[in-house]
């Protein structure tokens, strides 16, 4: 038996105190410094789950591009004589991070997170397995995509943990530090990738995956626990239930007995509907979509631009990407630098005591131009063969820019649909910039060989730039529009 399972047994088995049953009513709240509240939990246990769930984040993104390095070893081993398959055999695990969570995440709301979080990990290790041990390009894209389906998970959920665990105040710094792991995992991957691939083959960067993935489960076996207000809450009703003999006796945070099925509906209907009635919410998740669209697509570029043009090994070829992995670790500590400070100098100017949504669009804003400006950087100097560090260096503008579009993002639509319409508003945000991801890569190989890597890349900048009106629109008008825009759940 697990450890969480044998401390969940031990708090249900625990002896309840008559008096903790408030007198007025039937209804249980949480007590005053209640040590079961998640809100009321030690900063150091609270910091310890937004570590582990950042690291699951990390380990469970490095799987789409950890292989990107070794691919032209997997297209020999399998025969695959496509651009548009080879493409394929890196993002259709994104498509798996789409819609694995899509019917997965929301179990969670019925069994709680630690359970989804466990089976989802040990499934992605599992799939994980299964393609290191392939032996066809079918067997190796099916194991892929599954990998990918079970390792989304971790991802859906983290957002839900930090708003389990933290205050609005402290909430920006923990999201900062969770979406290092959807940032720098695709970096990070064939970063370490190409060492591994060019010294042991490829199938060995998915063992690497293995282990990595296996230490970090084994950590949250040891010390992740519940943090589900409402599975919580209930939990302590049972308790009371049997101390009292009372079965009147309610969580102040019931949930309708919904099947787990109704729950799916739930979850597959919700993130659909709001993107048609919410304008905001369309746009910004477009945005969203092809930043990181574009992202991947670079990533497709890197083994032909570095390797074929400027001669790097299949090993060194992985530093190329510390270009973006700086960039994002630089615009982190910008932000966490600079948001709370913008918040409150807009906030004493307007004379206002909340903030409005809207103020986490000024840093998105001022940056997201520059993800068009570095990709004009790179497809140009890597169309004229200038010196590896300048189109590293368009990469790193890219990449910095790309991060003040997602974490303003993520952070505005959570202020925007609050707690009751903000996983699924997160949801759809996420279903889009996953297809994309999977997508607009194909059109890569194609598109470079029609227009090259100057126009080629000077296309995807203009796009990019086509939705830096948006956020300022919002900033502006936003108000004005979620008042005539408002969606009930």
């Amino acid at each position: 038996m697990s450890s969480n399972a044998e401390s969940d047994l031990e708090k249900a088995s625990a002896p309840v105190a008559v008096n903790d049953v408030p007198a007025t009513d039937n209804v249980i709240d949480w007590d005053l410094n209640d040590p079961s509240n998640p809100h009321d939990w030690t900063s150091g246990k609270k910091w310890r789950h937004i570590v582990l769930v950042s690291l699951l984040a990390l380990v469970t993104n490095m799987g789409p591009t950890t292989c990107a390095a070794g691919i032209s070893q997997i297209v020999q081993e399998f025969g695959i004589t496509s651009d548009t398959l080879s493409t394929l055999a890196i993002t259709i695990y994104v498509l798996g991070l789409a819609l694995g969570p899509m019917f997965i995440s929301p179990l969670s709301e019925v069994y709680g997170r630690l359970p989804v979080y466990h089976g989802a990990v040990i499934g992605f290790i599992a799939f994980l397995l299964g393609t290191a041990l392939s032996q066809s390009t079918t067997q190796f894209m099916v194991f892929r995509f599954f990998s990918g389906a079970m390792g989304g998970v971790p991802m859906a959920l983290g957002g839900g943990t930090i708003a389990d665990l933290t205050a609005p105040a402290e909430r920006a710094t923990a999201m900062a530090l969770f979406s290092l792991g959807p940032l720098t995992g695709p970096v990070l991957g064939p970063l370490l990738g190409g060492f591994i691939a060019g010294g042991a083959g490829w199938r060995w960067t998915f063992w690497f995956l293995v282990i990595l993935g296996g230490t970090v489960e084994i950590a949250c076996i040891i010390f992740m626990r519940e943090t589900h207000p409402k599975i919580i809450l209930e939990r302590k009703v049972d308790r009371l239930r049997v101390a009292t003999g009372n079965l009147k006796l309610e969580s102040k945070l019931t949930r309708t007995n919904v099947t787990p099925q109704q729950v799916l509906i739930q979850a597959l209907v919700r993130p659909t509907m709001l993107l048609f009635r919410s304008p905001i919410l369309l746009v910004i998740s477009l945005y969203v979509a092809v930043v990181f669209g574009t992202l991947y697509l670079l990533f497709t570029t890197f083994v032909p631009v570095f390797e074929g043009q400027y001669g790097f090994t299949t090993t060194v070829s992985g530093l190329t990407y510390l270009g973006l992995g700086v960039a994002l670790l630089a615009a982190m500590a910008t932000f966490t630098l600079v948001s709370n400070r913008i918040q409150a100098s807009r906030m004493k100017k307007e004379g206002i005591q909340q903030p409005r949504p809207e103020y986490r669009l000024l840093l998105m804003i001022a940056f997201s131009p520059l993800v068009g400006l570095g990709l004009f950087l790179y497809g140009w100097t890597t169309e004229y063969k200038v010196h590896w560090i300048v189109p590293i260096i368009g990469t790193f503008i890219t990449g910095f820019g790309a991060y003040f579009v997602l974490m303003p993002a993520q952070l505005y639509l959570i202020d925007l649909f609050g707690s009751a319409g903000a996983a699924s508003a997160l949801g759809a945000n996420n279903l889009l910039r996953s297809m994309a991801s999977t997508f607009l890569p194909l059109a890569g190989p194609p598109m470079y060989d029609r227009l090259g890597y100057g126009w080629g890349n000077t296309l995807l900048g203009f796009l990019a730039l086509a939705f830096v009106p948006g956020p300022i629109l919002f900033y502006k008008f936003g108000e004005r529009l979620r008042a005539k825009t408002q969606v009930k759940m």
